[in-house]
């Protein structure tokens, strides 16, 4: 099987060019019809040459993962069951805001960190991602996306919170990174993409060597026991090692970190989170996104009240802490944060309901990553 040329970084692509004895301008060239004029077929990139167009249409491969389903929730988000070759798939899920088209985009199959208030930890993980598969995700939704609503369906944001923990996979989504923000590709801008990470302490002190995009913290509890609960992560990596790893990342001018906090009833939604939380925070660095709980099939926590979650709010902005509340999107197609996972389960659609078509199941057996240790 060819190696995937959505693999390959710019300077990667120069090198594997130069150790051809082609010539390293090409990469350039190559890179625009690609991600630029999204030509993928090496014949009709008429500014390469001959020799450099057939040596890379016999050493890469230029197919992108298949979209193997979608499906539209009534409020207008889009979830995309991704395919891959050895036919594992990841959930990708398209948000629309008023000014922007957003994509969750999945780092692994599956997940390791095992937190008791998501879908995806109930199927474990399967494996990492590549580069290619993470920056494959964009573009083939972006090309559903073009032939099936039309021109002006543009993806313009990026978020790494869909399946697995980002820095659980840190090498492969720092590559893919490095491809979406290239100038002479996709030229996503920095603060058009998002990286989210659990609390994977080594990771997090390994972020001065990651392009300089947003952060947020998935912080869900301000109490070392309640954490643990939902995120058995905090048992190594608890909330004192965590805030001193946070202290270490390289902020930009007017840059803060986003903490997300899962609001769940009964449980981290009380005076004492509130006054934990606050307390816990870097006032006038730190943000907030109150994310009320997402109910998945089977999952034993249930969502707060509207009038619980916007008590909170009030609560921590008059404590000095800026904070927002996350709009709930796409809960009756498993789209909203925390209900992702593979789709395919007893034969049939990971969904609420029977209104999907059933497909085979995904008899895939790939081998487990070892958890972060």
């Amino acid at each position: 099987m060819l190696p995937s040329f959505f693999d390959l970084t710019l300077a990667d692509l120069t090198d594997v060019l130069v150790a051809r004895g082609l010539n390293k301008f090409s990469a350039g060239q190559i890179y625009d019809w690609v991600y630029k004029k999204h030509v993928r077929d090496p014949a009709e990139w008429t500014n390469v040459s001959k020799e450099t167009r057939a040596w890379l249409a016999e050493s890469y491969d230029f197919r992108l993962p298949k979209i193997v389903w979608q499906g539209l929730s009534v409020d207008g988000t889009r979830k995309f069951l991704v395919g891959f070759t050895d036919g594992n798939t990841v959930e990708t899920v398209a948000i629309p805001a008023r000014d922007r088209l957003t994509l969750c985009v999945s780092s692994q199959v599956g997940c390791a960190i095992g937190c008791t208030f998501c879908y995806t930890a109930t199927q474990g993980l399967k494996r990492h991602l590549k580069p290619g598969e993470v920056v494959g995700q964009f573009l083939a939704a972006q090309e559903w996306l073009t032939k099936n609503v039309g021109e002006d369906a543009r993806l313009t944001n990026i978020v790494y919170m869909g399946q697995g923990e980002p820095l659980h996979n840190y090498e492969n989504i720092k590559k893919a990174t490095q491809i979406y923000l290239e100038p002479k590709g996709m030229g996503l801008g920095q603060r058009r993409i998002t990286l989210s990470t659990s609390g994977l302490v080594p990771a997090i002190e390994k972020l001065i060597e990651f392009p300089p995009v947003n952060i947020a913290i998935s912080l869900h509890a301000a109490h070392n026991d309640v954490r643990t609960e939902l995120m058995p992560i905090n048992k190594v990596y608890d909330l004192e090692r965590l805030f001193k790893a946070i202290k270490t990342i390289p902020l930009k001018a007017h840059r803060r970190i986003t903490y997300e906090y899962l609001l769940i009833d009964g449980l981290n939604d009380g005076i004492a989170d509130v006054e934990g939380l606050a307390s816990l925070l870097p006032k006038g660095e730190s943000k907030v996104n109150l994310i009320p709980f997402n109910e998945f099939p089977g999952s034993k926590y249930k969502r707060p009240s509207e009038k619980t979650v916007f008590w909170f709010m009030q609560q921590m902005e008059s404590r000095g802490i800026t904070c927002t509340v996350r709009t709930t999107k796409g809960t009756d197609i498993l789209a909203a944060c925390g209900q992702l996972k593979s789709a395919y389960e007893d034969g049939r659609l990971n969904l609420w309901d029977d209104r999907s078509q059933t497909r085979p199941t995904n008899a895939s057996t790939s081998p487990q990553v070892p958890a972060p240790q």
